[in-house]
């Protein structure tokens, strides 16, 4: 009896132990995010779920919250203590761990010596793992500094400083700039600039000594003139000289580039490299270069494209994924056209980006996104996005695709994993028409409107403040989210899906961006 007894116990162990692995995702992967703002970290989290991947990062409070910068020395840390054993990749951010993420890295608040001797745990990572895939980011820093409260005075006159002063024919401007910028900020941003592009230059040298497997160096927010240029001619010559074209992009971007990078290691996990051909609202939008950008929008696909691995072709026969970039919103019209020939679309995977052309619109355009979900389109989409500049939307769109992608790649081997595959998937579309879309086309511009007659800030809004406006988004969002919901599968399928437990918050106390969760039922 004793015997049978230990048996029976013998065997719930083991299929505990059986279920428990077969719960645990295909892949994991270490993330050092940017910094903790959602497309930084919920984001790939979340877009990794569509592939069967565990996002895995610091606790949160390590990454900092807006001017709080995040603490890079625990972030090292916590590094040292990863059994780097139970991870297929890392995904690093050189500037969080340089000093602290994004906002920091545009101040001198750290010295270079102190920041590059923080990057040095890289190194210790490659020798503890010598067969773990790293991929690592480092932005070449903006025109313009960060918003802070303190430099509203100054600020819009050292980033136009910024984008003159390479300029010999507006010697006289520059000069008038310099005079009206208070010469320690002046002083802070060049030595914030100098110090950044050694890192840059450090990160890229880590790459040479492949430490790095691939690594994106970034443009921030830009134009086709300013400072930044000679600092990106002076890394391109570097990666040019040294042969790593193929390991090295520099290209626009800075938020979005952990997704691009969590693609790439799919990708080159799985080795799946779609073709993939990219389809323009217009061929003026495609050669027109982006607000905060500094290239036409047809290269920012094209280096987007190449940055996850995947194939762009001219041929759309020739395609596995049709990308779509909608660009032409003021065109009377082109919604609709553009709107109607992704519905009348072939049989195969379709990403969708809808890029904002003018810049003063943060989300996507309403005539154009509603006649998509009276389709339901989106529920046979693989990516979609249309947030903030062109490099954002197609850098967000582009790998949520390309996870869907790979999706399809693991449920043959890993059948198991499709029900909660699909779920993510579902999950982060509709994340994406509440966030992207419906915040920020219909309920952002309506919360400013009651900022502003409050005489609030919506770039810096007190803790009451903000709790305020989170009331009212939220009740603004959750009827919207219902029916999202409800309509998002076309009324002949069978699948239907619920969103339930809704919840928003202005991480960084503005409307500039929002945290949406929720959870979903999938009934299919």
């Amino acid at each position: 009896m004793r015997s049978w007894f230990l048996l029976c116990v013998l065997l719930l162990l083991t299929w505990g132990a059986f279920s428990q692995s077969r719960s645990q995702a295909t892949t994991r992967i270490l993330l050092i995010p940017l910094d903790e703002r959602p497309p930084c970290l919920q984001f790939p989290i979340q877009m990794g779920k569509i592939g069967d991947v565990e996002v895995v990062s610091p606790p949160r409070h390590l990454l900092g919250r807006f001017t709080d910068v995040g603490q890079s020395d625990e972030i090292v840390r916590w590094l040292r203590a990863q059994s780097l054993t139970r991870f297929d990749a890392a995904i690093i951010s050189v500037d969080m761990l340089a000093y602290g993420g994004l906002v920091g890295s545009r101040i001198h608040g750290v010295s270079a010596q102190k920041a590059l001797d923080r990057v040095q745990i890289v190194r210790e990572l490659r020798r503890k793992a010598p067969g773990l895939k790293i991929y690592g980011s480092s932005v070449i820093m903006r025109l313009a500094p960060t918003a802070d409260g303190k430099n509203e005075g100054y600020r819009e006159k050292l980033a136009r400083w910024a984008e003159v002063s390479p300029d010999t024919m507006l010697l006289d401007q520059t000069r008038q700039l310099e005079q009206a910028i208070p010469q320690a900020a002046l002083a802070d941003y060049k030595q914030a600039r100098l110090r950044n592009l050694q890192v840059n230059q450090f990160a890229i040298g880590l790459a040479r000594e492949k430490v790095f497997d691939y690594l994106i160096v970034s443009q921030d927010d830009a134009k086709p003139r300013g400072v930044h240029i000679r600092d990106r001619e002076n890394l391109t010559n570097t990666v040019k000289q040294a042969n790593l074209t193929e390991q090295v992009a520099i290209q626009p971007g800075a938020d979005e580039v952990s997704m691009l990078l969590l693609a790439r290691a799919m990708t080159d996990r799985y080795g799946y490299h779609p073709r993939i051909k990219a389809i323009y609202s217009s061929e003026t939008a495609a050669n027109t270069v982006m607000p905060f950008e500094d290239r036409p929008l047809r290269q920012t696909v094209s280096f987007h494209l190449k940055a996850v691995g995947a194939r762009e072709v001219s041929d759309p026969g020739e395609a596995d994924l049709l990308y779509y970039v909608f660009a032409s919103r003021f065109e009377a019209g082109s919604a609709r056209q553009f709107a109607d020939q992704i519905i009348r679309s072939p049989d195969k995977g379709i990403i969708i980006a809808d890029v904002d052309p003018k810049g003063d619109v943060q989300g996507g355009d309403i005539p154009f996104t509603e006649a998509l979900k009276d389709a339901s389109v989106f529920a046979r989409t693989y990516g979609y996005a249309c947030w903030n500049t062109a490099g954002n939307t197609v850098g967000t769109a582009l790998p949520h695709g390309i996870l869907a992608g790979v999706s399809r790649v693991v449920a043959q081997a890993k059948p198991a994993a499709v029900p909660r595959m699909n779920q993510a998937q579902v999950w982060f579309m509709l994340n994406r028409l509440l966030d992207d879309y419906t915040y920020h086309s219909l309920v952002r511009p309506e919360a400013n409107k009651r900022c502003r007659a409050s005489q609030w800030n919506p770039n810096r809004l007190t803790p009451e403040q903000t709790k305020t406006i989170e009331a009212y988004c939220m009740t603004e969002l959750q009827p919207i989210a219902t029916r999202t919901a409800a309509g998002f599968f076309p009324k002949d399928s069978a699948r239907r899906c619920t969103i339930t437990n809704l919840r928003f918050d202005l991480p960084w106390d503005r409307t500039f961006e929002a945290e949406i969760d929720f959870d979903l039922k999938l009934n299919n």
